[in-house]
């Protein structure tokens, strides 16, 4: 019967995706390959053929009920980094940020990333399972935990919580919705946007004043509150917008738009021109990319200063191997990280400047793993480090991707500025 069901699954992913099993030397598990060459599966434990074929063939019908974004020889590092996600997805919806502790953990920030990749490449029910357990492990009062265990009962220490997170859980619940052209959010899902809208507008009086102070993700104690917790606000703020615009109403709506507003124009009193961690101190890090699209509409940049600090901040946080360290004051071990540095990859292919999206993806895919996978970090040698793979590391890469398909297709060329 098993082998009857593995036949079957094989039948189905072999006439619905061009995918051929190989056999690799030495290695009884057939790897199922497209013509592009991306690998499908991954190697399973179990001593019986049967057993170890229906987890692959399971992740490749997963994958071909959806998209790989990437073109060309991207598209295999695309694919893994979209199995990874899914791997790293319990049933429950909590993600993992990364595959061993301390990272076995699931942060706001990272699963509201991965939501929008599963609903940017077709798996809206998974988008909508993550979103789900954020929902649940929710403060009362909208805000969140740094990160919480994976059963969802609660954080693993006392680490201070992390006000970004409802701003990023409100962006994602805006992107998730917009990826399926016509969709509304679903009831369940109006729980979580409601707290997260009513925790962000209590941190920011409404946009009248910044946030309070809080760790962001540096993961550093604070004393100040730094650009990577207001950004994230402002742009919440106005996912919130748009997503109230949806469902008709329109006080709130209101609200919302007059709150992002607010909130922008103190980022840019306490952070510009220079947009600095601290504003006036700090160097410039990875939260000046929180100023551009997608997480401010194209309009919304605020104004010159800020595109120019994101422009500066690659060149300054350059590191040995090629890629950047989370700021410029970052300490100077010569260690690139693939979060940040897929962070200017995407807000370039969403600035519209593909060409510099294209560069950092061609750096994140040169330091993959040997089986694949997006680490945390690459040290100044060039060599992976750190867990692999990485959930937001992995999203970034898939989004970006996404980003530059629609780009392709013709779809969004007319609202982006022009190609760097």
């Amino acid at each position: 019967m098993r082998r009857a069901v593995v036949g079957a699954l094989a039948a189905v992913v072999v006439a619905g995706a061009g995918l051929v099993p190989l056999l690799v030397a030495d290695d009884p598990l057939p790897v199922l390959r497209n013509d592009a060459g991306w690998r499908a599966t991954s190697v399973l434990a179990s001593s019986s053929l049967g057993d170890r074929l229906v987890e692959p063939l399971a992740e490749a019908l997963w994958l071909v009920d959806g998209t790989v974004p990437a073109a060309g020889a991207r598209r295999q590092v695309a694919a893994q980094a979209l199995q990874d996600l899914h791997a790293l997805t319990r049933p429950n919806g909590a993600v993992a940020a990364g595959p061993d502790a301390p990272w076995a953990y699931a942060w706001p920030r990272d699963s509201a990333f991965v939501a929008v990749a599963y609903a940017e490449t077709g798996h809206v029910a998974d988008a909508e399972r993550v979103l789900g357990f954020l929902a649940r492990v929710q403060r009362p009062e909208g805000g969140f935990e740094a990160r919480y265990r994976l059963d969802g009962t609660g954080p693993p220490d006392d680490r201070p919580r992390q006000s970004d997170g409802a701003g990023w859980v409100l962006w994602s619940l805006e992107q998730v919705r917009t990826a399926s052209p016509g969709r509304v959010l679903p009831v369940g899902l109006r729980g979580l946007r409601d707290r997260a809208f009513r925790f962000v507008l209590a941190q920011t009086a409404t946009g009248t004043r910044l946030p309070e102070v809080s760790p962001d993700y540096w993961e550093v104690p604070e004393r100040r509150v730094t650009l990577g917790t207001a950004a994230p606000l402002a742009a919440g703020l106005e996912a919130a917008a748009g997503t109230l615009a949806a469902e008709g109403d329109a006080g709130r709506e209101q609200l919302a738009r007059r709150a992002a507003r607010g909130l922008r124009s103190l980022i840019r009193a306490e952070f510009g021109p220079g947009y600095e961690r601290h504003g006036r101190s700090g160097g410039l890090d990875a939260g000046v990319t929180m100023l551009m699209p997608p997480f401010a509409a194209a309009g919304d940049v605020g104004d010159v200063a800020a595109e120019r600090a994101w422009e500066h901040y690659p060149v300054l946080a350059l590191r040995a191997a090629g890629g950047l360290a989370p700021g410029v004051d970052w300490k100077g071990d010569g260690v690139s990280w693939t979060p940040e540095t897929a962070m200017v990859a995407y807000t370039a292919a969403a600035s519209g400047h593909a060409l510099v999206a294209e560069r950092w993806l061609t750096w994140l895919d040169a330091h993959c793993t040997s089986w694949g996978s997006l680490p945390e970090k690459v040290l100044p040698d060039g060599s992976p480090a750190g867990p692999a793979p990485l959930a937001w590391t992995a999203a970034l890469v898939v989004l970006t991707e996404a980003e530059l398909a629609t780009q392709r297709s013709g779809v969004a060329g007319a609202s982006v500025p022009g190609v760097a």
